[in-house]
């Protein structure tokens, strides 16, 4: 079986970059490096590929309660053109993705889920579905062959974002031009001729948009944007610099901070889940955690003094113990030093707590410290 490829393949393969396997899809992991591109983010603007990136549509009359019943953010606080983050529990608690939830229109709603997750996400989805006592008045939908995305992120996008995608928003949230949107509203604008689906959003913690629609219309809006956008300092950017953006922001990523194993609590995303709007798939869990604490926190490290970058699978020690392992580590392009993300004991879970991380088989300090480990500054 060959790599998936997504209609920009022919677009990185131009641009030189560097391509590799990501949950089956040939995606670029850089173009020129990681640094220089993960700075171009925090200073000026970087666009990404995600057309690698799941969607699911969940329509009808039941739609609203089935997501309700189905994901632990309360669904009933969006209304028409809103997004919220949210997560998708096992009747254990356990995370199957963390994703986007949009309502699109009164009985509309859009999922962005992770790549890596579309098959067992619809499947579940799919079989939760058939069991829902309203079945008849709901449909949920695998569209992700149906849809391409970017996403353009830094604080310098709204500067020309609207010289790609002019206009006001024809559905979803009513916008009178694309940098009306406000943080997680979502709308739909024309783009020569075409119609595509604009979000302000994002996985890196700057302002920016996340453009989502048919395979052509991904193609051209690329291209306009990488014209447009030259003037500010846009750069192409690849897997790896949205890697660091989202370590140093402290979002999580599936696969490693979340697994079917680990709660939405035992990861920090406490106020994504609403214990109080009734029963949903995993609350029990979910409840007696927050009632009662749980067994492992993820916290935010860095590393004190010169060491080499910690990485996924690196031990973490404390009082001569291994407590856990770090889920995600590099070093940090925006401050110089290296940085991480890992499970350990709730008692250790303090910022300012002195912990160790081994490396190579030595043991460099490291200090627990509060989330985000990095703040993006207000441009």
């Amino acid at each position: 079986m060959g790599l998936n490829h997504t209609p920009l393949f022919a677009a990185h393969q131009k641009l030189g970059a560097k391509l590799i396997d990501f949950g089956g899809w040939e995606m670029p992991v850089q173009y020129t490096s990681i640094v220089e591109e993960h700075l171009a983010v925090r200073n000026a603007a970087g666009i990404f590929d995600i057309s690698h990136m799941g969607e699911v549509t969940v329509s009808g009359a039941g739609a609203a309660d089935f997501l309700n019943h189905t994901l632990t953010n309360d669904i009933r606080k969006l209304v028409s053109g809103q997004g919220q983050y949210t997560l998708m529990c096992n009747e254990r608690g356990g995370v199957i993705d963390d994703l986007y939830a949009y309502r699109l229109s009164d009985e509309v709603y859009l999922l962005i889920i992770n790549a890596s997750r579309v098959e067992p996400d619809v499947a579940w989805l799919q079989s939760r579905a058939a069991k829902f006592p309203r079945t008849s008045e709901l449909q949920a939908t695998n569209a992700s062959h149906n849809y391409a995305a970017v996403a353009v992120q830094g604080p310098r996008v709204k500067e020309f974002i609207g010289q790609c995608i002019a206009g006001g928003s024809n559905c979803a949230t009513r916008a009178g031009c694309v940098t009306d949107l406000k943080k997680n509203q979502i709308g739909g604008f024309l783009f020569r001729g075409g119609d595509v689906l604009v979000s302000r959003t994002g996985y890196t913690g700057e302002d920016g948009f996340e453009i989502i629609g048919r395979d052509d219309s991904i193609r051209q809006v690329w291209d306009a944007l990488l014209e447009a956008g030259r003037p500010f300092g846009l750069k192409p950017c690849g897997l790896g610099a949205r890697d660091t953006l989202r370590t140093e922001v402290c979002y999580p990523l599936y696969g490693h901070e979340l697994d079917e194993n680990t709660t939405p609590l035992e990861a920090g995303l406490g106020f994504f889940v609403a214990l109080d709007k009734g029963e949903f798939i995993g609350r029990k869990t979910l409840a007696e955690q927050k009632a009662n604490g749980v067994r492992k926190k993820l916290v935010a490290f860095t590393m004190i003094g010169k060491s080499p970058p910690p990485r996924p699978h690196y031990l973490i020690w404390a009082n001569d113990a291994n407590v856990g392992t770090v889920t995600s580590g590099t070093q940090s392009p925006s401050l110089g030093i290296g940085i991480g993300l890992g499970y350990v004991p709730p008692a250790l879970a303090k910022p300012e707590t002195q912990i160790e991380i081994e490396i190579r088989g030595k043991y460099s300090p490291a200090l627990v410290v509060k989330k985000p480990i990095y703040q993006p500054k207000e441009k």
